[in-house]
C-alpha cells in the first residue's frame, strides 16, 4: 500500500470519527443534554468565582502598591544633606523610588485635604520636608523604614507601623484561601463531569464490548468518544462565557465609575475578560475530553 493510499485511509477514517461523534450526540441526546450541563453549571461556578478572586488580587495589589514610607528630614539638615540622604536612600537595593516633597508641598497637600483652616500655617510652617519613598516589593517596606530610620538627618520615618504588616498578613492569607478553593472547585468540577459522562458510556457499553470483539482498536473505538468530550466542553462552555461576558461588562459598568477616587479599581474589562473566556472554553474541552477518556478505560479491557 503506497503512501498516498495510508494518507487517504486515514483521512476517511478520521471523517469517520467526527461523523460517529456527531450522530452519538443525536442518539443520545438527553444523557448529552445532561452531561453538557453538568459541564455549563461547573464552568459558570468556576467562571464567577475565578473573576471574584482575581478582582480581590487586583485589590490588594492595589492596596499593597499605595503604601509608602515618608522620612520626615531633620529641620536643621541644609540642602547637601539632603542630597546626601537621598542617595543613601536610593542606594538600598529594595527602594525602588525616592520622591522629594516640600515642607511647602506638603502643606498645600494637607489644606487640599483638610480644608482652608489649615492656611493659617502659610505664615509659620510646621511641616518637614519629606522623602516619600516606594520600595520594589511592597512587602520589604518594614524593613527598608528599619533601614532607613538609622540613616544620618532623618527625623521620623511613617509607614503605618504595625498595621502594614497585619494588611499584608490578611492580603496573604486570602490570595492562599482563594488559589486552594479555586483548585478545590476545579477538582470537584472534573469529578462531577467524569461521573455524568461515565453514566453516559455505561448507557453505551454493549456497542463499545460488540466494537471490541469484531476486532476493532482501542484507539478506533476511543477516538469518536474524546471527540463527544471535546464537543461537549464546547457546548458546555458556550453560555458560561456569555453570562459572566455580559456580567462582568454589566457590573464594571455601575462599579469602575464609583471607584474612580479611590486606590482600588476592577481588572480592565479588556483582555480580562476575553483571557477569562479563554480559560474556560479550553477547561470546558479539557474536562470534557478526560472525562471521556476515564470513562470509556474500563470498557476497553474485554
Amino acid at each position: 500500500m503506497s503512501s498516498w493510499e495510508v494518507t487517504v485511509m486515514k483521512i476517511n477514517t478520521l471523517k469517520r470519527h467526527f461523523r460517529e461523534s456527531f450522530k452519538s450526540l443525536g442518539r443520545n441526546g438527553w444523557m448529552m443534554f445532561a452531561s453538557a450541563s453538568a459541564v455549563t453549571i461547573t464552568l459558570l461556578l468556576v467562571g464567577v468565582f475565578f473573576v471574584i478572586i482575581l478582582n480581590m488580587n487586583k485589590f490588594a495589589s492595589d492596596i499593597e502598591n499605595d503604601v509608602e514610607i515618608r522620612v520626615h528630614i531633620d529641620l536643621a539638615a541644609k540642602a547637601a544633606d539632603r542630597e546626601k540622604l537621598e542617595s543613601e536612600i536610593e542606594s538600598l537595593n529594595a527602594v525602588n523610588s525616592v520622591k522629594f516633597s516640600s515642607k511647602q508641598q506638603e502643606l498645600k497637600e494637607l489644606i487640599k485635604r483638610m480644608g482652608d483652616d489649615f492656611k493659617l500655617f502659610q505664615q509659620d510652617n510646621p511641616l518637614y520636608d519629606v522623602f516619600i519613598v516606594k520600595t520594589k516589593q511592597p512587602t520589604d517596606t518594614p524593613k527598608v523604614a528599619a533601614q532607613i530610620q538609622k540613616m544620618d538627618h532623618v527625623e521620623s520615618v511613617i509607614y503605618g507601623k504595625g498595621k502594614v504588616e497585619k494588611l499584608f498578613h490578611v492580603l496573604s492569607i486570602c490570595r492562599n484561601v482563594g488559589l486552594v478553593l479555586i483548585i478545590a472547585l476545579l477538582l470537584t468540577a472534573m469529578f462531577l463531569i467524569s461521573n455524568t459522562i461515565k453514566i453516559t458510556i455505561f448507557a453505551r457499553r454493549k456497542e463499545i464490548e460488540i466494537m471490541k470483539l469484531v476486532g476493532a482498536t482501542n484507539w478506533f473505538i476511543r477516538w469518536p468518544f474524546l471527540l463527544e468530550g471535546l464537543w461537549l466542553g464546547i457546548l458546555g462552555s458556550i453560555l458560561p462565557i456569555v453570562l459572566i461576558s455580559f456580567g462582568y461588562y454589566s457590573v464594571y459598568k455601575i462599579v469602575e465609575p464609583k471607584l474612580q477616587n479611590n486606590i482600588i479599581h476592577m481588572l480592565d474589562i479588556s483582555p480580562f475578560i476575553y483571557g477569562v473566556d479563554g480559560l474556560l472554553l479550553v477547561l470546558g474541552v479539557c474536562i470534557g475530553i478526560w472525562g471521556s477518556s476515564m470513562s470509556i478505560r474500563r470498557y476497553l479491557k474485554v
